[in-house]
């Protein structure tokens, strides 16, 4: 489906520029972003939530577990990713629920490439893949939100995925900032942080990351 939607230019009038863009709703997350997208992933996989919860999804296509029926933690389909050299970045507000921070001390080994950050303000919700495609929308990432969860156990979630090299360039630099703490120096909270972001960048020497798109990839 395509719409047109106006987009704020670089000078600051606005103009209409047309994008594709697909609506989910509520199971189509799992299908077109976890199953699909994410497991797919090539380059990056770069997720903003403003909660973080233990999420089952399928086990991937022929291991014994899939053979099996058997569900998996989503930590360990994002843990493979990563050590097959993939970026995976998790930004979150809230702190990982119980069930997760037990499940990712199971993890530490397997888990241990995916990278997590936290901000209090954080509330959006964000999933952009290899700089090709971005979700924006309702859903977070937990079992509720974006799991393999039957009809009328899932949350009723509704978003857009659209591969529009301007809004995934936006989306990205905007994740970025919040990422590598460029809006700590500002923020009328930092009081009631735990971890400023931007003293762990500093601290950890983090290196400046690009945003991608399908015009420039890394």
């Amino acid at each position: 489906m395509t719409r047109t939607v106006a987009i704020p230019s670089s000078c600051g009038a606005a103009h209409a520029r047309t994008i594709r863009a697909k609506l989910l709703l509520d199971a189509d997350h799992y299908e077109e972003l976890i199953a699909r997208a994410v497991a797919k992933a090539e380059v990056s996989v770069w997720i903003s939530t403003a909660n973080v919860k233990t999420m089952m999804v399928e086990a991937p296509i022929g291991s014994r577990a899939r053979a099996r029926g058997t569900y998996v933690s989503f930590f360990e389909t994002l843990g493979e990713l990563a050590r097959r050299g993939i970026d995976v970045c998790i930004l979150h507000a809230s702190p990982p629920s119980g069930p997760l921070q037990r499940e990712l001390a199971r993890l530490a080994k397997n888990a241990s490439g995916v990278k997590m950050r936290r901000c209090p303000r954080v509330h959006l919700k964000m999933i952009a893949v290899d700089g090709k495609l971005l979700y924006l929308g309702s859903a977070n990432l937990t079992g509720a939100g974006l799991g393999a969860k039957g009809d009328g156990r899932r949350n009723f979630e509704m978003g857009i995925l659209t591969d529009n090299e301007a809004m995934l360039d936006a989306a990205q630099e905007r994740f970025d900032r919040i990422w590598r703490g460029r809006e700590c120096g500002a923020c009328k909270m930092r009081d009631k942080c735990d971890k400023p972001l931007d003293a762990l960048v500093t601290s950890r020497g983090a290196k400046p990351r690009t945003c991608r798109s399908p015009s420039s990839p890394r």
